[in-house]
C-alpha cells in the first residue's frame, strides 16, 4: 500500500506512528504490525502508542519467504508482503511483544554488562599470564586468576626477580594481610618469587613490565566495575523482590517471582538476573516448554519415515543456555534429587554436558510448578518433582 522511509529520531518515529494511522484509517489498537527485531526504539514507540505488535525469528521468516518464491529473491518490499501475509494467516508463529518492566530492563542491561566485563577481565588476564610467562613464571605459581587484585598488588612491589631478593617479608605480609589472603604466608611468596630466574634477553624484563603496568591499570578498573555491577544487580533484585506499596494486601507477581526463585539450590545473583531478563515472558506465563527451549535444553526431534534421531537444540538464547548449565552444574553438588538425576544419565552412557541439560530440563518443569502454585523451594517436594520424569 505504501512504502517510506523516516529519519531515525523522535520525529521520524513520530512521523511513521502518524503515516500508519494515516495509512489504515484505523485505531492503534486495531492494527498489528510484523517485525523481525523485537526490541529497539521504533518497537517502544508502536508499544508505547497503542499498536499490537508481533516479532518472528528471522529463521522462520526465510520459510515464510520460500511460500512467495523459489528463486531465493529478497527485497524489503517482499518481506513487508511475507510478514503481513504470514501474520494474518499463521499468527501462532509470532510472539506478541510487550512493554518490560522498567527495573526489568535495567537489570537486563546490568546482566549483559556483568558478561562484557568478565569476558574483558578474562581477555585481560590471559594476556597478562602470557607476559609474565616470557621472564617471571615463577609469579603465575602463586595464582590461578593473575587478574586479582591481591597478586596485581604484589607485583607492583615485586615486578622482577631482581626485585623480589631485595623485598623485605614485612612489605609481603602487609599486602597479604591487606587484601585477606590466608591461604600463603609471606615466608612463602618470597620462597616462590625467589626461585632461580629465567635466562631472558636484556631489555625483554623491561619491556614486559611496560606491557603489565598498562594491563594492571585496565584490570583494576575491570575488577572494580565488576563490583559496581554485581551491587547493581542485588539492588535491582531486592528492588524487585521489595514490597509494593501499591498492593499492601500482598505480594504481587515478581516479588513472588523472586522469593521462589532464590529459594532454589543453584540460583545465585548471575543466575538470577540472568532468569529474570532474558526468559521474563515465559517466567510471567509459567510456559515450561517454551522456557525449556528458550535455554536451549529441549532436545531436536528429526524423524522421516522409518529414520528418526534427536539431536541438541542450538537455536535458543545463548546467555539462558549458559545461566540454566550453570544453575544445573551447582545444583546436582547441593540438591540430591538432581544428583541422583545426574548420575542415572552418566550411568546410561551419557556425557557430562548432556547429563546436565537433562538435569537443567527437569530443574526448569519443577520450577515452573512452584511459580504456579506459589510456594518456595522445598527438597522433599522437589525431589518428588524431579524424580517423576526420569
Amino acid at each position: 500500500m505504501g512504502e517510506r522511509e523516516f529519519a531515525h529520531g523522535g520525529a521520524g518515529l513520530m512521523e511513521l506512528r502518524d503515516w500508519l494511522l494515516q495509512k489504515t484509517g484505523a485505531a492503534p489498537g486495531q492494527i498489528a504490525v510484523a517485525i523481525e527485531m523485537p526490541h529497539g526504539p521504533v518497537v517502544e514507540m508502536l508499544l508505547e502508542h497503542g499498536f499490537v505488535v508481533f516479532a518472528i525469528n528471522p529463521k522462520q521468516l526465510d520459510r515464510f519467504r520460500d511460500r512467495f518464491t523459489v528463486a531465493g529473491a529478497k527485497d524489503d518490499s517482499r518481506d513487508a508482503l511475507v510478514l503481513g501475509d504470514s501474520l494474518r494467516t499463521d499468527r501462532k508463529a509470532f510472539r506478541q511483544l510487550a512493554i518490560d518492566n522498567p527495573v526489568v530492563i535495567e537489570l537486563r542491561e546490568w546482566s549483559r554488562l556483568v558478561d562484557e566485563l568478565q569476558q574483558e577481565r578474562t581477555r585481560l588476564a590471559n594476556r597478562l599470564r602470557q607476559q609474565l610467562w616470557r621472564y617471571y613464571p615463577q609469579a603465575t605459581e602463586l595464582a590461578d586468576d593473575v587478574g586479582d587484585d591481591w597478586f596485581l598488588a604484589l607485583w607492583q612491589k615485586v615486578p622482577t626477580p631482581a626485585a623480589a631478593a631485595k623485598v623485605t617479608e614485612k612489605t609481603v605480609a602487609r599486602i597479604l594481610k591487606d587484601h585477606r589472603i590466608r591461604r600463603l604466608d609471606a615466608a612463602t611468596v618470597l620462597q616462590t618469587l625467589r626461585k632461580t630466574a629465567l635466562f631472558v634477553a636484556p631489555g625483554t624484563t623491561e619491556a614486559a613490565c611496560v606491557h603489565i603496568r598498562s594491563l594492571a591499570a585496565r584490570m583494576h578498573l575491570v575488577n572494580q566495575q565488576i563490583k559496581e555491577a554485581h551491587n547493581a544487580l542485588d539492588g535491582l533484585c531486592a528492588g524487585l523482590a521489595a514490597p509494593d506499596e501499591e498492593s499492601p494486601s500482598g505480594q504481587s507477581r515478581e516479588q513472588c517471582d523472586v522469593a521462589i526463585l532464590r529459594s532454589w539450590p543453584g540460583i545465585g545473583r548471575i543466575v538470577l538476573a540472568t532468569l529474570l531478563t532474558e526468559a521474563a515472558q515465559p517466567l510471567q506465563a509459567r510456559d515450561y516448554h517454551a522456557l525449556r527451549a528458550l535455554a536451549g535444553v529441549a532436545p531436536v526431534t528429526r524423524q522421516s519415515g522409518k529414520q528418526r534421531f534427536v539431536i541438541r537444540r542450538h537455536a535458543c538464547n545463548r546467555r539462558l543456555q549458559t545461566a540454566v548449565h550453570h544453575w544445573s552444574r551447582v545444583a546436582i553438588q547441593h540438591d540430591a534429587a538432581a544428583r541422583r538425576r545426574y548420575d542415572a544419565l552418566r550411568q546410561r552412557g551419557h556425557g557430562h554436558a548432556r547429563a546436565l541439560r537433562s538435569v537443567g530440563d527437569r530443574l526448569l518443569s519443577a520450577l515452573c510448578s512452584t511459580l504456579k502454585s506459589r510456594t518456595l523451594y522445598d527438597a522433599n517436594r522437589g525431589s518428588s518433582q524431579i524424580s517423576v520424569k526420569q
